[in-house]
């Protein structure tokens, strides 16, 4: 039982860590987007914009993997 209840607050730490990168990707992107853009300034804004969808992605998966391991664990499936 305790290994179980360790893999789930790894899993839900790892998840929550995920959703603070994504939070601070997302404040990165906000704040390209809010000033006045030369060329360069764009292909920040832009490349931010993929880092904040990678991110994205990553808390998906970890959100999943959490989810489901909840599942498992409450209602054998």
């Amino acid at each position: 039982m305790d290994d179980n209840v360790s893999e789930l607050d790894q899993m839900q730490s790892a998840y929550t860590v995920a959703v603070e990168e994504w939070i601070a990707a997302i404040k990165r992107e906000e704040a390209l987007a809010s000033v006045n853009h030369s060329l360069a300034e764009v292909d920040k804004w832009e490349a931010a914009h993929f880092a904040e969808d990678e991110m994205r992605t990553k808390v998906k998966a970890a959100k999943k993997a959490y989810e489901d391991a909840l599942r498992r664990k409450f209602f054998d499936f």
